[in-house]
């Protein structure tokens, strides 16, 4: 059974930052590419960032790029996010998604997902 699971999450300020992790039960799906998404309440799912599977590739959408740092450690089993200057925008679940092969496209497929992380950013 392959989980995803984020942490990280929580209530901060304007101007804060946070790491989110998602940790992967198997070591063999760290093979896969890895993307981050966010819902904000009555609004569609929306692409964030993505890493590839040896972490030699990396896109952010653009409202993240500047601030935004998506990285993996394949020991750990663990995909991180770190958003730096978080803003209200930024408000929304977080969640960890896997695929097999990396892509640079928002709109795919991806095989596995988690339950989410509530990100609150307060002004």
């Amino acid at each position: 059974q392959v989980m995803l699971a984020e942490s990280g999450g929580g209530s901060v300020q304007a101007g804060d930052s946070l790491r989110l992790s998602c940790t992967i039960s198997e070591r063999a799906l760290m093979l896969y590419a890895a993307g981050w998404f966010r819902q904000a309440p009555g609004k569609e799912r929306e692409f964030v960032a993505t890493i590839s599977g040896n972490a030699g590739n990396r896109y952010y959408a653009d409202s993240m790029k500047g601030r935004c740092t998506i990285s993996r450690d394949s020991a750990k089993n663990t995909v991180f996010l770190q958003v730096n200057s978080l803003n209200t925008g930024d408000t929304g679940v977080y969640y960890c998604a896997l695929r097999r092969y990396y892509t640079e496209s928002p709109d795919v497929t991806y095989d596995y997902w988690g339950q989410g992380t509530q990100v609150t950013v307060s002004s």
